[in-house]
């Protein structure tokens, strides 16, 4: 049994290595370039992202995220942080999962900082644990049709986009986003 999981576990972090070197090889500017599109893409797409993006105090674009597992997984991508428009900074997401799971998948996904403390505690000392600390609202195309101005109410919205690949199953997940010298 414990051959079999620690085959699971290699296989899983193998994946992910593989699948993730595209999406960390990008330069400064490479990766400002993609976040900057897919963020108009998603605009594009989606109104109240855009109605977001206006009252936002700065948004988080991860363009490109890699996840694979099988049992263990795990997913990582690179991202920037617009200020009015302008990158101010580099960040990066790592997660790790166990479960019943197994797939590679490929996305993007945008957090909209709708004050400063959220923001704020973006840049704590050990980095932004999702799922601690300011609350957060997954949007999907339901919630996304309710959004107006005055009902702008939590620290942050996560709109996930351009979803491909295939990946299955039940998980514990745990995510965390780092600054990064880029």
């Amino acid at each position: 049994m414990r051959r079999t999981r620690f085959c699971a576990l290699l296989l899983a972090v193998t994946l992910v290595i593989a699948s993730a070197t595209h999406v960390l090889a990008a330069s400064r500017q490479e990766l400002e370039k993609n976040a900057k599109k897919a963020l108009q893409n998603l605009y594009a797409k989606e109104t109240s992202a855009r109605l977001l993006g206006q009252k936002a105090r700065a948004i988080l674009v991860f363009p490109s995220i890699v996840k694979a597992g099988f049992m263990f997984g795990g997913q990582m991508g690179e991202g920037v942080l617009f200020k009015n428009g302008k990158a101010v900074g580099f960040y990066n997401s790592v997660a790790a999962s166990y479960g019943l799971q197994v797939g590679v998948q490929w996305f993007g996904y945008a957090l909209f900082f709708m004050n400063d403390a959220a923001l704020k505690y973006l840049d704590s000392a050990d980095g932004w644990e999702v799922g601690a600390g300011p609350s957060i609202v997954v949007v999907d195309k339901g919630a996304g049709k309710s959004i107006t101005n005055t009902t702008i109410t939590q620290d942050v919205y996560a709109f996930i986009f351009d979803q491909k690949g295939l990946m299955a199953g039940l998980g514990i997940q745990g995510s965390k986003i780092t600054r990064i010298e880029k």
